[in-house]
């Protein structure tokens, strides 16, 4: 399996932005998919989590109610759009798979795959 994720870039405080996610696999839909980011100094932190359905989802607290995940199960994709952007959002955002929820809720060293990350730069 191969994530390969894009949709990153400049954008002012206040704006928006869409990351994608492809999986290459055929089994994309067994996998929960999750979000995570890193920025300069600091330790990678959970953004988001979406079950394989797609009907289970989960979300940092910093993030709820501005940043949404889907996926498209026809297109091995999931999808981060974040809104209402802040500087604090800043980071190299990248996207995960694995079977288990609990394991990208809680035990992001043992998730199975993973994206080579995109950076999200938001300026004040």
């Amino acid at each position: 399996v191969q994530l390969q994720a894009s949709g990153g870039g400049l954008v002012q405080a206040g704006g928006s932005l869409r990351l994608s996610c492809a999986h290459s696999g055929r089994t994309f839909s067994r996998y929960f998919m999750g979000w995570f980011r890193q920025a300069p100094g600091k330790e990678r932190e959970f953004v988001a989590v979406i079950s394989g359905s797609g009907l289970t989802t989960d979300y940092a607290d910093s993030v709820k109610g501005r940043f949404t995940i889907s996926r498209d199960n026809a297109k091995n994709t999931v999808y981060l759009q974040m809104n209402s952007l802040k500087p604090e959002d800043t980071a190299v955002y990248y996207c995960a798979a694995d079977p288990a929820y609990s394991t990208i809720l809680s035990r992001s060293q043992d998730i199975d795959y993973w994206g080579q990350g995109t950076q999200v730069t938001v300026s004040s």
